[in-house]
């Protein structure tokens, strides 16, 4: 994918309602999904497995009653894995009028997946969320926010509203599949590792992280000023947390005053990535494409 312009400033986004800035808080259930993609084999460590289950069995009944208490709706990325084996937690997330959006299926790893792979897992993800919830996602999130260039027409192909993976902006915008007349595209609403918990919070012995766990202090500031900065330049926020990490009562509490500070804020649009991607379509926007370097590039 390329973009005409790689260099043209992004387009300023008006808002809904008189809002100045908007702000989704969004929740990536990978559960066992995460850890079995990384290494099948960490099926027979039951401990390992119970931090991982410690997500939806105990962190989404958390971060349901925190949502509820300030009449939040947030955007849930569910593995067709994680449907299938815990279906009374997706049960809940939909009951509670949350949005459910595409999120792999068992987490797979995308990096270098070919078109015809991808397709299958992107399928597979599809029929579980229908099948256990009936659930028809408008939005999709690469495992490890990898995509590749052939996933846009992918999604396209499915009639998907939007993706939540790239990170080469700071509000939503329309994302082409191709230069010229007549291109598809897709709405495209960008995150950042900074706004990501697993980067805090993330360890699993020989699985994945330094074994340095952030205090949810140190988070909350650190997610405050981001907060902030985005507000003031009326950008769009947009907070991934993983159940497993952030449902544990510390890390929720510094979320919960994380959202109170959010939803205090005047002219903050508290949104789902859903409804953020409807007002995106709706503005308008001339689609921008993507660039992708050659091989090439840089050689005298």
């Amino acid at each position: 994918m390329t973009r005409e312009d790689a260099t043209a400033a992004p387009v300023p986004v008006r808002w809904p309602q008189g809002k100045t800035a908007a702000a989704a808080l969004t929740f990536d259930v990978d559960a066992e999904s995460a850890v079995l993609s990384a290494d099948p084999q960490s099926v027979g460590r039951l401990t390992v497995m119970s931090h991982q289950a410690y997500g939806p069995l105990t962190g989404v009944p958390r971060i349901l009653r925190l949502l509820e208490r300030h009449r939040v709706r947030a955007t849930f990325f569910v593995p067709g894995f994680t449907a299938e084996r815990y279906p009374s937690v997706l049960a809940r997330i939909v009951e509670a009028g949350h949005e459910v959006a595409h999120h792999s299926y068992r987490h797979e790893s995308t990096i270098g997946m070919d078109r015809d792979t991808e397709a299958r897992m992107i399928d597979r993800g599809l029929a579980a969320l229908d099948a256990v919830a009936g659930v028809r996602p408008l939005g999709y999130r690469a495992p490890l926010w990898e995509l590749n260039v052939h996933t846009p027409g992918l999604l396209i192909d499915r009639d998907f509203l939007y993706d939540s993976s790239m990170m080469d902006c700071d509000v939503p915008y329309i994302l082409a599949e191709h230069g010229g007349p007549g291109a598809r595209d897709i709405v495209e609403i960008p995150v950042h590792w900074a706004l990501d918990d697993w980067e805090q919070y993330a360890f699993v012995p020989g699985i994945t992280g330094s074994g340095l766990i952030e205090s949810p202090q140190k988070v909350l500031e650190m997610w405050s000023l981001e907060l902030d900065a985005y507000a003031a330049e009326g950008c769009c926020f947009v907070l991934t947390n993983h159940p497993f990490l952030s449902g544990r009562p510390s890390r929720l509490a510094a979320l919960e005053r994380l959202l109170e500070r959010m939803t205090s804020m005047e002219g903050m649009w508290v949104a789902t990535l859903g409804e953020i991607a409807a007002h995106t379509r709706e503005l308008g926007l001339d689609a921008r494409t993507f660039p992708t370097p050659s091989l090439e590039d840089g050689r005298g």
